[in-house]
């Protein structure tokens, strides 16, 4: 069950690549890019593309401790109740970060963002727990 939260995290990746593509596309067509400076220049873009380029890199960042956390407990056998909820949690504060911080909601963002980094300190403390009960049962993990 840890793998379909994952798996929404990785479609919100892939939604927000395609709105870039989409975002791209139309400043292009209304002559709003710097054309010689785009290539290596995030600021030869309109301020909307930079914003969900911008999104781009963050879900690159706690979305990839998520990663880890999720396939550490599924390897465990360390996925419960709890670290299901956690993980669903995280992928909602995502989704909502993916949203304001495109539309470029400042205080919004920074709270939704340490929100995601409470929850997965949470499932990191889920996982080491269970990294550690493994290790002091003597079972192979």
């Amino acid at each position: 069950m840890i793998l379909l939260p994952v798996m929404v995290q990785v479609l919100l990746t892939m939604i927000v690549y395609a709105m870039l593509n989409a975002a791209k596309m139309r400043a292009s067509r209304r002559g709003e890019v710097d054309a010689a400076r785009r290539g290596l220049h995030d600021d030869a873009w309109p301020d909307n593309v930079i914003r969900i380029n911008n999104n781009i890199r963050n879900q690159f960042e706690a979305p990839v401790l998520f990663y880890v956390l999720s396939f550490t407990l599924l390897a465990v056998d360390a996925v419960t109740v709890a670290s299901l909820l956690f993980a669903w949690l995280f992928v909602a504060s995502r989704v909502f970060h993916a949203y304001v911080h495109i539309a470029n909601h400042l205080l919004l963002r920074r709270r939704s963002f340490m929100f995601s980094c409470l929850i997965l300190a949470a499932m990191a403390a889920i996982a080491a727990a269970a990294l550690v009960g493994s290790l002091m049962s003597g079972s192979p993990t």
